[in-house]
């Protein structure tokens, strides 16, 4: 029996509970909206928890780097095949570049349940160092290899971004963040403006970009709407970061946010037309978890207002250039997600709070 089986066969029995209700939910769409919002949920509660016992076996059997990796593909699994929700994965080899920094578009709490089926091996997030003392999560964190950095000033949070791109190479391991900074949910296909510190980062380490691209899943999901179906993820080639420099990051981060764009119209469903309702509005942001450093360098473009102040519930995630315009078309803007502007603090976080 492999390491993955031994782990992931106990939370079957705990997953029983939430097929019932999934079964007994109503066959109206809003009633079966909450009652899977509730499993969703549910789900991802007793994974995390359960991620504590997997980082302790993995250390253990000398696999500690690939805590993450059992502990998404466990939310998967499970999560996915109670919701009926699947993905297709196209340029997945591309997820073993070693060591790297692996960008993705941020649409809700969903994301999740994506980086439930791509988070490679030997991957990591990145986390502020305040997280690190946190009862249960800080172990977690520390035991399955998460990075963390100092956002205390300018010269120790720019000490700490480069002690981070070190440990990545030492270890040969990847990070994941979330360049978008919010989530961006929408019914057209575009993304916000990337924040620059997964670039800063690349090019300080010289490891190449990942880019990872989740099909728009707003015909599954949305305000009122929580369907089954299967979604599609591409993953691009690398893109080096040899011999660029800080100069060349604001040029990086473009491309990679075009290259990005162009990928999620490609995989998702055409537009719809001009005379369906206007677009709703992204859901309230909930209030950040895991977040990568707050550096000043990092986003000249950030606005200085605070962040959202939404209340939302805090959830463990085992563990994203353009705003949309009306016609579904990139505008470039400073002010951040239409749910309000965003400072550097969100640069890279992981949101997970109230749906939408």
């Amino acid at each position: 029996m492999s390491i993955f089986s031994a782990l992931v066969r106990p939370i079957a029995y705990l997953s029983l509970p939430v097929i019932l209700l999934e079964a007994l939910s109503s066959t109206h769409p809003l009633a079966r909206y909450y009652v899977r919002i509730g499993v969703y949920l549910s789900t991802l509660g007793a994974v995390s928890m359960w991620g504590a016992v997997v980082a302790v076996g993995m250390g253990i059997a000398g696999r500690r780097f690939d805590t993450n990796y059992v502990v998404a593909r466990s939310f998967y699994h499970l999560a996915g095949t109670i919701l009926g929700i699947r993905f297709t994965v196209e340029g997945e080899e591309h997820l073993e570049t070693r060591p790297a920094v692996l960008v993705g578009n941020h649409q809700s709490m969903l994301d999740i349940l994506y980086l439930g089926r791509i988070f490679p091996k030997r991957a990591s997030i990145m986390a502020k160092k305040e997280l690190q003392w946190t009862p249960g999560l800080g172990q977690f964190m520390q035991l399955s290899g998460a990075v963390f950095v100092d956002r205390g000033n300018n010269s120790r949070a720019v000490q700490s971004l480069m002690a981070a791109g070190e440990t990545m190479k030492a270890r040969s391991t990847s990070l994941w963040m979330f360049p978008e900074g919010t989530r961006s949910m929408r019914k057209h296909h575009d993304m916000l403006p990337f924040k620059k510190g997964a670039f800063h980062l690349a090019v300080q380490a010289g490891v190449p970009v990942v880019p990872v691209v989740c099909e728009n899943y707003w015909k599954l999901y949305h305000k009122g709407t929580f369907g089954s179906g299967t979604l599609k993820i591409k993953v691009l080639p690398p893109i080096s970061t040899t011999g660029l420099t800080a100069a060349d990051v604001g040029d990086l981060a473009n491309r990679v946010h075009d290259q990005m764009v162009a990928a999620l119209r490609e995989i998702s469903d055409p537009l719809p037309s001009p005379t369906e309702s206007q677009e709703t509005k992204p859901s309230e942001e909930a209030k950040p978890l895991l977040e990568s450093p707050d550096v000043p360098v990092v986003d000249q473009r950030a606005a200085a207002s605070p962040t959202s102040t939404s209340k939302e519930e805090e959830t463990l995630a085992s563990p994203p250039s353009s705003a949309a315009s009306e016609s579904g078309f990139s505008t470039r803007r400073t002010e951040g997600s239409e749910n309000g502007t965003e400072t550097e603090e969100d640069e890279g976080m992981v949101l997970v709070g109230r749906p939408t």
